[in-house]
């Protein structure tokens, strides 16, 4: 029985396919802003780059008075099985909003600033989108002193050029 000699190993870098992950954030509901504050902190955990691109109401998540104080949206929202009459109710949105969070705290899942300074000193960026920031009327001033800056939409994907570079969309 003949055998054959393995083929010499070629000297791979890093065999992962990812080795960015570019997030884009349009909502400011609670498990909008979580689910990409995980997902880009798990990346940057992993040895992976990370980037956050907050557009439209997102934009909530980098703004100081806001980032704390987020909803649960409980009309339209299949996912916690309330029929749209009853969500729509007055207090519901801050009653589910309560619930969620308490949970939250039970896992130990730090509020969206605490999180934010986590992922920033993890070397995470975050960006603000430049037409929802002139669209809303907001200035630099009025996001949280750790964004990395306001981009273009031109200037997001000029970032995303490197091969491994994948783009969710929250």
């Amino acid at each position: 029985m003949e055998t054959k000699e393995a083929p010499a190993k070629a000297k791979v870098k890093d065999k992962r396919a990812l080795k960015k992950l570019m997030i884009i954030n349009s909502k400011a509901t609670i498990d909008s802003v979580y689910a990409a504050l995980i997902l880009a902190n798990g990346a940057r955990m992993e040895g992976i780059e990370s980037e956050i691109f907050c557009t439209f109401f997102g934009l909530e998540m980098l703004q100081p008075k806001k980032m704390d104080k987020l909803h649960v949206a409980t009309v339209g929202n299949p996912g916690l099985h309330i029929p749209t009459m009853i969500g729509g109710l007055p207090g519901m949105e801050i009653l589910a909003s309560t619930m969620m969070k308490k949970e939250m705290d039970k896992l130990d899942i730090p509020p969206v600033s605490e999180f934010l300074e986590i992922y920033k000193a993890s070397g995470g960026k975050l960006f603000a989108c430049k037409l929802a920031m002139d669209m809303f009327h907001l200035e630099e001033e009025d996001l949280w002193e750790e964004v990395d800056g306001v981009l273009t939409v031109g200037d997001f994907y000029e970032r995303g050029q490197e091969e491994g570079t994948q783009i969710l969309f929250i």
